[in-house]
């Protein structure tokens, strides 16, 4: 088994093609979206809420009291296109404000006046200044109804019978685990595609090779050959794993944490315990990616199966996604989706469950130990040499 270990890990080591992809972009990839999608985001929030708003409106003469409050907030008033749904649609404007003749009318009256705000919300980018338009308006509209009540003698309290205060309780650790909240995924992912190209080269690429018959008529068992592509699988796996955690630990200090508003609780104390919940994980992928590979024709043909196979970390994620429940004991007990579920709760900060963390280490290492029995069953087919039959 050491043998077959030391023979397969050297021969990876010499492609340099597969040290970039499996050992320096496959660690690098997420961590690297990571601080460029939350950089990115942070930057264009803190734009679009810090630069003059520009809000054209249609009927500005019959709500002057409400353009010159806007005016007072610092909103610059633009004159309206022709069609407004038009520059809309065209995306020749992102907010329109149409207020209608029948506003002065209403307004007089003491009545409620309508105003229309024109936005194509399923663009997501006009998402931040329909909010501030929004936010003006509600303010306005706020500060007019208790005029009103207080012209005509009324506290303008007894129209709040019950004031409701929202207290957040969450920790700048916790709004740092919503950020987190697809990192689960991106280290799985990371130690499937770590394993990939080892368990497809040592199986199906020496079968299309003609090489794996002479290394299975040696007189000794095949699971224990199979035993060492299995540990050379799954110590690539463990490397990407290192690499990847290591490389979102240090991207962390390049995040604008402080315009945030928030703490990313995610340092090497936090990827050790990361990485004893997710080494089982990695024995896990490696016996699933033999099984494949080993039905496979061609190097090729086991290609497409690890497509497939990518799949397979995702899921826990979409069920997460999906269904967002608290976390609970009987989660620890599923692979894959046991470390989705604590890691989770690391990032959040909240407390490490000793039980938790064995129940999940060992489900996960029972899994992988039933795959790689039948693994070795498969090493023992006749089937497993011939690549036409």
């Amino acid at each position: 088994m050491k043998a077959v270990w030391l023979k397969e890990i050297k021969d990876n080591l010499r492609d340099r093609r597969v040290v970039l992809s499996t050992l320096v972009f496959g660690p690098l990839f997420g961590p690297v979206l990571l601080v460029v999608m939350l950089g990115f985001a942070e930057r264009q929030t803190s734009e679009r809420l810090e630069t003059t708003l520009e809000l054209p409106v249609v009927g500005a003469e019959h709500a002057p009291n409400l353009i010159g409050y806007l005016e007072r907030q610092g909103v610059v008033i633009q004159p309206a296109p022709d069609d407004p749904e038009a520059a809309i649609k065209n995306e020749t404007e992102e907010v329109i404000v149409r207020i209608p003749e029948s506003f002065g009318q209403s307004w007089t009256a003491g009545h409620s006046a309508s105003v229309e705000v024109l936005a194509d919300q399923s663009r997501r980018y006009t998402g931040t200044t329909v909010r501030r338009v929004r936010g003006h308006l509600s303010a306005y509209n706020r500060t007019i109804a208790q005029l009103r009540l207080q012209m005509r003698g009324v506290d303008p309290e007894l129209t709040r019978p019950i004031n409701v205060v929202t207290v957040d309780l969450a920790t700048p650790e916790a709004r740092g685990g919503m950020v987190l909240s697809f990192l689960p995924y991106f280290i799985l992912i990371m130690v499937f595609v770590g394993s990939m190209h080892m368990a497809t080269d040592t199986t199906a690429g020496e079968r299309e090779r003609k090489s794996l018959e002479p290394l299975l008529i040696n007189p000794l068992p095949r699971w224990q050959i199979m035993a060492g592509k299995l540990a050379a699988t799954t110590t690539f796996g463990l490397l990407t794993l290192i690499l990847g955690l290591v490389a979102f630990v240090v991207a962390m200090g390049f995040l604008p944490l402080d315009n945030m508003n928030m703490t990313l609780n995610l340092d090497f104390k936090v990827a050790a315990w990361v990485f004893v919940m997710t080494a089982p994980a990695a024995l896990f992928a490696a016996a699933l990616l033999i099984i494949l590979a080993s039905f496979a024709k061609s190097y090729r043909e086991a290609q497409s199966y690890m497509g497939m196979v990518v799949l397979v970390p995702m899921l826990p994620s979409l069920y997460i996604l999906i269904n967002p429940t608290k976390a609970e004991q009987w989660m620890t007990l599923v692979p894959l989706l046991s470390q989705n579920v604590l890691i989770l709760e690391l990032v959040r900060g909240e407390p490490i469950n000793g039980l938790w963390v064995a129940l999940c280490v060992l489900s996960t290492t029972l899994a992988a130990g039933v795959l790689a029995v039948v693994a070795g069953g498969l090493y023992s087919r006749p089937k497993l040499i011939f690549t036409s039959d």
